[in-house]
This record gives structure tokens, C-alpha cells and sequence, in this order.
């Protein structure tokens, strides 16, 4: 019993140290395999993660932003209509002149460009206008990219300022 109390101790300690590691900024493929969620619960229903189009960024003291896109072909028209990802914060974040607390939400751009976020209950929080990259030379799905001591959360080329409070 003791031994086995022993190594839960060196395994918990293990994973403790490796989370102070992390270094700020963006997560590499590694970390993000290690930290997205395999299905995300939004609005009654839970939905496959695309691993593949998932982001996240570190601050200094270790906590993590996480976002990535879901398979939302289960939800009604009006909710696809506007989610398209989730976005997992344990820091206060400012996006585009809005203020969020941590927890997890739903987000999604609108066709008018518009950038929502939702409660888990599919109730808007808040919308923000989002900006087009015109000169972005290879658009992927969704993306971090780290901008003069803040970040762009790119889907496409349509993004939004996200900033670290």
C-alpha cells in the first residue's frame, strides 16, 4: 500500500513539474495532444474535437487557453449556425475590447463577421467585430498566432485580438 501511495506522490509530482515547465506561449502539437479535450459539451450535447484544429497558448504562470473546432453536424441549424469551436480559458482573456472570465465556452464567426461567444447553454455572451486577412498567405481552420504581446485567434482568415489579462 505504502509503494503504491509512493509512486501516485512521484506521478502527480511528476505531472505538476511538467505543468510548471511550460513555457508561455504558443503549445506545440505535443501539449495540445495532451490537453484538448477528445469531445466538448456544449448546448446539450457533446461533440467530437478536430484534434487537428485545436490551439492554445500558455502564460507565464502556467495556465492555459485552449480552443478548437467541433463536429457540430448533430446540432440544429440555428446552433451550427453560430458554434464552431470552443474556447477553454483559466485566465481572464480581453477579445477585441471585451472581457471574458475563465471557464468554457462555445464560439463561433458569423457570416456578417462577428465573433460570438456562448455560455454552454448556447446563450450569447458577448459578439465582437471580427477583422479580415487579406494578405495571410496560407489560411488554416483555426490558429493561434502570437502578435505584439497578444494573440490572433485566426479561423480562416477572419480573426479576433486575444489578450492575457
Amino acid at each position: 500500500m505504502k509503494r503504491r501511495v509512493g509512486l501516485a506522490v512521484v506521478i502527480f509530482c511528476g505531472l505538476l513539474l511538467a505543468a510548471q515547465q511550460l513555457k508561455p506561449g504558443l503549445l506545440s502539437n505535443d501539449v495540445l495532444k495532451k490537453v484538448v479535450p477528445g469531445t466538448y459539451f456544449f448546448r446539450g450535447q457533446s461533440a467530437p474535437v478536430q484534434l487537428r484544429n485545436s490551439a492554445g497558448f500558455s502564460v507565464p504562470d502556467g495556465k492555459l487557453v485552449l480552443t478548437g473546432l467541433v463536429d457540430t453536424s448533430g446540432y440544429a441549424a440555428d446552433v451550427q449556425a453560430k458554434y464552431q469551436g470552443f474556447l477553454i480559458t483559466e485566465v481572464k482573456l480581453n477579445i477585441a475590447g471585451s472581457e471574458l472570465a475563465p471557464g468554457e465556452y462555445g464560439f463561433g464567426f458569423s457570416k456578417e463577421g462577428k465573433f460570438l461567444v456562448m455560455d454552454v447553454g448556447a446563450n450569447e455572451l458577448f459578439s465582437v467585430l471580427g477583422q479580415i486577412d487579406d494578405k495571410l498567405p496560407h489560411p488554416v481552420p483555426l490558429k493561434f498566432v502570437e502578435y505584439r504581446g497578444a494573440y490572433r485567434l485566426y479561423a480562416g482568415r477572419k480573426w479576433v485580438s486575444v489578450k492575457p489579462e
